[in-house]
């Protein structure tokens, strides 16, 4: 007995093929849109690849791409399928090709599914990137005359003006590295000189962070340097005043960037594989009902669309029962390659 089966008029069959084109060209539609996010996420990632030390993985900007331009592949084929359903001259052409068509979509919507566990799953792997490569950074902040670090300064420097953040996990990780260049410090007054001699690493630290780290929203002047130092600056305590510099940490900022952006692909891949699966259960009752009319010279006569052929425990019996022939049939070939050997 068929599994699910429907019974159709000519009235059901043409509103069935006239919703499965409509939503074959929506799915079009969210092919376009991924393929397109799949290429912005690959230019963020290049735009932030100095703030992961080079080492970003491409993996899911590159099966976003892929992912796209098949579903707009895929899903044209199949709405063109459903235009010319209702022709039988048109559909005769078409009808061989359903089954492998059927057996594409089934696959593609695996390879969706792993899209979108590794948008949810490559997270942990971005966040460890951006905690090293914003560490490293920093570090080569003052670098500005060696050569491939150039434009460290610039880069860094316009990410915490766009995320409003500072500093790897926050601010105070400017503490801990001479973020100015020697070029820069007079070797020959003491204070310098005194503070780089009292450094056991021979670094000039300070307790200041770049300009780029200023909150231009407080209303107070931006206070970047001595920012622990109390009696630097008039009516300040660091320790209870709301300090005029970003606070949040670029590993955060850009974290929750790339994770909100990726969270939103694996939503919307799930939602395409929703669609793909409603689309294939509706051309093979299309498919099915146009099979099984009754006059076939009679467009008004009614048929029966389903699912499967056969129940659904049947049909997995039959598959394995084709699986093992297939199998004892290559253990057959490879026993008689063996003998004539």
């Amino acid at each position: 007995m068929p599994f699910m089966p429907v019974k159709f008029n000519l009235q059901k069959r043409v509103k069935l093929a006239q919703g499965l084109w409509m939503i074959y060209w929506l799915s079009v539609i969210v092919g376009i849109l991924i393929f397109s996010l799949g290429i912005f996420f690959k230019v963020e990632l290049r735009k932030r690849s100095e703030m992961m030390d080079n080492n970003e993985s491409h993996l899911v900007p590159n099966l976003l791409i892929l992912v796209g331009l098949l579903a707009g592949g895929v899903s044209a084929f199949g709405g063109k399928v459903c235009h010319d359903s209702l022709d039988p001259v048109k559909f005769a052409k078409w009808k061989p090709m359903l089954k492998p068509y059927l057996l594409l979509c089934c696959g593609f919507n695996v390879l969706m599914l792993l899209t979108a566990l590794l948008c949810f799953l490559m997270q942990f792997a971005v966040y460890l990137t951006l905690a090293e490569g914003l560490k490293n950074s920093i570090k080569f902040y003052k670098d500005t005359d060696t050569p491939g670090r150039c434009f460290m300064k610039r880069t860094l420097d316009m990410t915490q003006i766009e995320f409003r953040c500072c500093g790897n996990n926050n601010f105070r990780d400017w503490f801990e590295v001479q973020w100015i260049s020697n070029r820069y410090l007079d070797m020959s007054n003491e204070l310098v000189k005194d503070r780089v001699l009292s450094n056991v690493e021979g670094k000039y630290l300070m307790d200041s962070v770049p300009f780029s780290c200023c909150n231009p929203g407080s209303p107070r002047p931006c206070i970047q340097h001595h920012l622990t130092n109390n009696t630097a600056h008039y009516d300040y305590d660091h320790r209870i005043e709301e300090l005029n510099i970003w606070t949040r940490g670029c590993r955060e900022a850009l974290f929750s960037y790339f994770s909100s952006m990726m969270n939103s692909i694996g939503v919307l891949i799930i939602f395409t594989i929703m669609l793909e699966s409603l689309d294939m259960a509706g051309l093979k009752y299309l498919a099915t009902a146009l099979e099984t009319m009754e006059d076939p010279e009679n467009p008004e006569c009614e048929s029966e669309g389903f699912l499967l052929e056969k129940g659904v425990k049947e049909t997995f019996a039959d598959l394995l029962v084709k699986m093992k022939m297939l199998q004892g049939g290559n253990q057959v070939e490879g026993g008689e390659a063996a003998e004539a050997t």
